[in-house]
């Protein structure tokens, strides 16, 4: 007797279930993603040399922020402190940096002048976080309008430079005169 063998046909592949499983699962997983954003700071270098076109040199009406391993120092202007902020727990107060400055900047305001620019002073140790952290509170700060919170501008326009000798800074620890006036 002959065997007789049947042609197999081929399976046709049904991928049905598989496309419903990935137009459920690729939009989901888009919406779980974690998209990465990246600030960028603008920031200005001080001058190499001093300008000799100027004939009259206008006052120093720098406001700084010296950063140092124990505390935190707000000159203004520049060289004259106003105020000194020491660690909290072995790390920089940056709560009451924040809060130091929105009160230069509302009295800076009462008297008419429009301050946008500060200077970030740190030592050659100081780690990268720390400077960051404080590029952040100094350039704005959280404040309630209308019952939502917004960032409210301090001081925008940021320049970094090395800070001066621990003991080069003046001990004045009240507001400077012209801020206070």
């Amino acid at each position: 007797m002959r065997i007789r063998r049947r042609a197999k046909e081929e399976a046709d592949l049904d991928i049905t279930s598989f496309m419903n499983l990935m137009i459920i699962l690729v939009p989901v997983l888009l919406m779980s993603m974690v998209f990465s954003h990246i600030t960028v700071l603008d920031l200005k270098l001080p001058d190499l040399a001093p300008n000799s076109t100027n004939e009259n040199p206008e006052p120093n009406d720098a406001l700084e922020v010296v950063i140092y391993t124990d505390k935190l120092v707000i000159n203004y202007p520049a060289g004259v402190t106003v105020k000194s902020i020491n660690n909290i727990d072995s790390s920089h107060d940056f709560k009451m940096l924040s809060t130091y400055l929105q009160e230069i900047k509302r009295r800076l305001a009462l008297k008419g002048k429009e301050k946008r620019d500060i200077f970030i002073l740190s030592q050659a140790d100081t780690d990268y976080q720390t400077i960051v952290t404080t590029m952040d509170t100094v350039r704005s700060y959280d404040a309630v309008v209308a019952a939502s919170v917004v960032e409210a501008e301090l001081f925008p326009e940021i320049s970094l430079g090395d800070a001066p000798a621990l003991g080069a800074e003046n001990p004045n620890t009240e507001l400077a005169p012209e801020v206070t006036q």
